[in-house]
């Protein structure tokens, strides 16, 4: 019982989303009318920046909808090989490249 309280509370102080409740589609999109390639990468898909592509509409923007529980989730997007922030979020952290990530809640 004490081992499984360590692992309860190790989880929480790493930030890992929240498990409950039902899935929200939360949609992302990001200005980039001449890339090539943009994808998200974050805590959902564990930092993989092939595994969720986004589709570019005709006016360059770059559009997903992806599933998450509720809970706090950071984000960047990965643009033609670069890192590339949420010009519209509302909520940063720093992350340990001494740059920042963004944050979304999902309620």
């Amino acid at each position: 019982m004490a081992a499984l309280e360590v692992v309860k509370k190790l989880k929480a102080s790493i930030g890992m989303p929240q498990m409950t409740g039902a899935q929200h589609e939360v949609e992302f999109t990001f200005s980039a009318p001449k890339a090539k390639k943009v994808s998200i990468a974050g805590k959902f898909n564990e930092w993989n920046t092939s595994s969720t592509p986004m589709k570019k509409s005709k006016d360059g923007t770059w559009s997903i909808k992806i599933k998450l529980l509720p809970g706090k989730y950071e984000y960047k997007y990965f643009v033609d090989g670069a890192w590339a922030s949420d010009q519209l979020c509302s909520e940063l952290v720093s992350n340990p490249f001494g740059t920042n990530n963004c944050v979304i809640s999902v309620h």
